[in-house]
C-alpha cells in the first residue's frame, strides 16, 4: 500500500501509540476537516484502526486538492467519493474503482429557501443558485423528475449574499454547513429541502477504493471499512471529543459550535442510519437503491444507459452490522 509520504496532515500528539508492524494506509477525504468526517477522525483517535493492524492517515481535501485523482495515481488507498454518480462516471470511464460503503444513506445535498416558502413544490416559483456540478447533475434530476426548469437557475458563486437579499431566490446548501452559516449572519433560519427527501436516493460520503486494492489486500479493505462504521458509531453516539479535537487541528476555520451543529443535523435528519442501514448497519448498501438510482440518472440524462453501473460497487464489506452494539438502545 502507499502512503502520502509529502503530507503530513495530523498532529503526531493526536495519533494513538501504535505497533511497528501496522499497515501505512492513506484516507483522503473530499474537503477540509469537518463534522461529515468525523467517524474516520473517530478511528484514527481512539485506535480502532489499530486495533485490527492500521495505521490510518486522513489527508483533508479541498479547494485545491484533488484526493480521488491522488488516489487513482497510486498515492491514496482510499477515497471518500461524494455519491453514486461520481462512481459511474468512473466506470463508464474505464476507471477501475469501486464503492465499498455508503456511510450516508441520504444525499446531504439540498435547496433552502426563505421561511415564507414551505414546500419542495414552492421551490417551482423561485430563482435557484445552483452551481456548475449541481446543474450537471442533481438539477437534471429536478428538472426531469420534478418539472424544475433551466430558465429558473442562476449560477451560483457560493457566496450567499444574494440569497439573503432576495426573499424569491433559492439556493443549493449542505444540510450542516450554508443553514448554520444563514441564522449566524443573516438572524433567520431557512427552509431546508434535501433532494434526498425528495426521492434523490444516491448514498454520499462514499469509501472508495481501486480494484487492485481489493484484489491484492482484501483483508485492508475489511478493516478499514468496519473499523471506519465503527468510528462512525462512536463519533455519533459516544465521546468525540478526541476526534473534534483532531478536526479543529486540521482545519483552522472549523470551530466546535459547527461541529456540534453538524453533528446535530446528522442524528437529527437520520443521514446515517435510515434505508439500507435500518438492516445492514451504518455503511449499507442494496444493488435495488443503487439500480433504482442508477435508472433515476439515464432518466435525467446524466448518464449513458450502457454504463456498466454493476461493477461500480461491492457489497462484499457492508450489510453485516458491524458496531452496531455501539449505538444506545432508543
Amino acid at each position: 500500500m502507499n502512503r502520502l509520504a509529502f503530507c503530513v496532515v495530523l498532529p503526531l500528539t493526536s495519533l494513538p501509540a501504535v505497533a511497528q508492524d501496522l499497515t501505512p494506509v492513506s484516507f483522503g477525504t473530499n474537503w477540509l476537516a469537518q463534522a461529515e468526517h468525523g467517524g474516520f477522525y473517530q478511528s484514527v483517535a481512539d485506535g480502532t484502526y489499530a486495533e485490527c493492524g492500521l495505521d490510518v492517515t486522513v489527508v483533508p481535501g479541498g479547494p485545491q486538492v484533488n484526493n480521488r485523482a491522488l488516489m487513482l495515481a497510486g498515492r491514496l488507498d482510499f477515497h471518500m467519493g461524494g455519491d453514486m454518480l461520481q462512481a459511474f462516471n468512473a466506470r463508464a470511464e474505464d476507471i477501475p474503482l469501486k464503492v465499498v460503503a455508503a456511510i450516508f444513506q441520504k444525499h446531504p445535498q439540498a435547496i433552502i429557501s426563505h421561511p415564507d416558502v414551505d414546500s419542495w413544490e414552492g421551490l417551482k416559483d423561485l430563482t435557484l443558485l445552483i452551481g456548475d456540478n449541481g446543474y450537471q447533475s442533481y438539477y437534471q434530476w429536478m428538472i426531469a423528475a420534478h418539472g424544475f426548469t433551466a430558465e429558473q437557475r442562476e449560477p451560483y458563486t457560493f457566496n450567499p449574499a444574494p440569497f439573503i437579499a432576495d426573499e424569491q431566490t433559492g439556493m443549493q446548501a449542505y444540510l450542516s454547513s450554508e443553514p448554520y452559516l444563514i441564522e449566524k449572519e443573516a438572524g433567520f433560519t431557512p427552509n431546508v429541502f434535501l433532494i434526498a427527501d425528495n426521492g434523490y436516493a444516491s448514498y454520499a460520503t462514499l469509501i472508495e477504493t481501486m480494484d487492485a486494492t481489493i484484489d491484492e489486500t482484501p483483508d485492508v479493505v475489511s478493516c478499514f471499512v468496519d473499523g471506519s462504521i465503527k468510528g462512525w458509531y462512536n463519533y455519533l453516539y459516544g465521546d468525540s471529543a478526541a476526534a473534534d479535537q483532531m478536526i479543529l487541528e486540521a482545519n483552522a476555520d472549523m470551530t466546535q459550535d459547527k461541529i456540534d451543529y453538524a453533528k446535530e443535523k446528522m442524528i437529527e435528519n437520520d443521514m446515517l442510519t435510515s434505508i439500507d442501514a435500518v438492516e445492514g448497519g451504518i455503511g449499507a448498501m442494496s444493488d435495488e437503491t443503487i439500480g433504482a438510482f442508477f435508472d433515476d440518472m439515464v432518466a435525467a440524462g446524466v448518464i449513458a444507459e450502457d454504463a456498466p453501473w454493476q461493477d461500480s460497487y461491492t457489497l462484499d464489506y457492508v450489510n453485516n452490522n458491524v458496531g452496531a452494539d455501539l449505538k444506545p438502545a432508543e
